[in-house]
């Protein structure tokens, strides 16, 4: 396994990182079909990962209502695993009960939020704590001041933000540089050979400014894994059903597909493997993000750390899905309009 260090911090972490999004949520229609995994498939999973070399768990307050954090606390003490030699990753901000302040990043928000997911997970502190969206009704500074006060208690020791676009990352550290505070040393978001707006402003800032980068999404909900072909073969199966989102061109996303199963037929590998490898290989990338239903796809999975890509394939890779010319990132775009009335 490959590690790295998490932006400025001294914290280090694998390279490949075990979303927790499948875990938990059995009895609920719409985390069951991304998983919903029961606590014994779970403390499989989160063994063989470990036993794999994976260091670093990424879960939120909103997965499966909060199951998901129970299933990582219950799997870190089932495994006997020493809390220290675990990364665990979660965010809040996401809704997580009805009332008009039970949403956001705000302190009213943010301070029980992290209280729940503390019980949760079963632990006295969470190694990064994210902000899952920007919330634009609540002051940056407000924000900052809140998760400031959170790493001074010793219930957080890092900071960062999830889906955030570059210019709201900017103002939050100008901030925290500003009145003295702890810094967003990491941020989340979408990349993938076939969702390549993040390349625009996100990488290079990050670049730029020493902040971890996060990865999610680098199957495209299993898109990329091969299972799906672009005359329909294995539509209904795996957590997307092979449908396409609005917003990623189809032809151009199978294209790659077949760009990456071309490359993945010359290494003797999978298309999986190339996909994550592919990310692996960007230097700018901290830790990618994968999920897995069983320990067969954590197997998987894990064979792209050591699957190197020569430049050739690299570049084919790419060619396939240019980034687009089109203004930002496609997770930002809209994702604050419900509340722009109020700023």
């Amino acid at each position: 396994m490959l590690y790295k260090r998490i932006g400025r911090t001294g914290l280090v972490v694998s390279r490949l990182c075990l979303g927790t999004n499948t875990f938990g949520g059995g009895d609920s229609p719409v985390w069951s079909r991304l998983g919903g995994l029961r606590q014994p498939d779970v403390d499989r999973i989160v063994g063989r990962a470990v036993d794999a070399g994976i260091n670093f768990l990424d879960t939120a307050d909103m997965y499966a209502d909060g199951e998901s954090e129970i299933a990582v606390g219950h799997a870190i003490t089932n495994l006997e695993v020493q809390r220290a030699d675990i990364v665990i990753a979660t965010k809040v901000g996401g809704r997580m009960a009805l009332g008009v302040n039970r949403l956001g990043a705000s302190r009213a928000h943010i301070i029980p939020a992290v209280e729940a997911s503390l019980k949760r997970l079963s632990t006295d502190y969470v190694d990064l704590l994210l902000i899952h969206y920007f919330d634009p009704a609540t002051p940056v500074e407000e924000t900052m001041r809140t998760l400031g006060e959170l790493v001074r208690q010793g219930k957080v020791r890092h900071i960062g933000c999830s889906n955030f676009a570059a210019w709201q990352v900017m103002k939050a550290n100008a901030v925290a540089e500003r009145e003295g505070l702890e810094r967003f040393e990491a941020i989340e978001f979408n990349w993938s050979a076939a969702t390549r707006g993040a390349e625009r402003e996100l990488v290079p800032m990050a670049r730029d400014q020493s902040i971890g980068t996060l990865i999610w999404g680098p199957l495209v909900g299993g898109l990329l894994s091969g299972k799906f072909g672009r005359d329909g073969t294995g539509a209904g199966e795996g957590r997307s059903g092979g449908a396409v989102p609005e917003v990623i061109d189809a032809e151009k996303l199978f294209d790659v597909v077949e760009a990456i199963a071309a490359v993945a037929r010359e290494l003797d590998s999978t298309a999986a493997r190339v996909a994550l490898a592919w990310l692996l290989a960007k230097d700018s990338v901290t830790s990618v993000l994968f999920g897995a239903r069983d320990t067969g796809q954590v197997d998987d999975n894990v064979g792209a750390a050591a699957l190197v890509l020569s430049p050739e394939q690299i570049a084919r890779i790419e060619a396939a899905a240019p980034p687009a010319l089109d203004y930002g990132p496609w997770m930002v775009r809209g994702s604050s309009a419900a509340r722009n009335d109020y700023v």
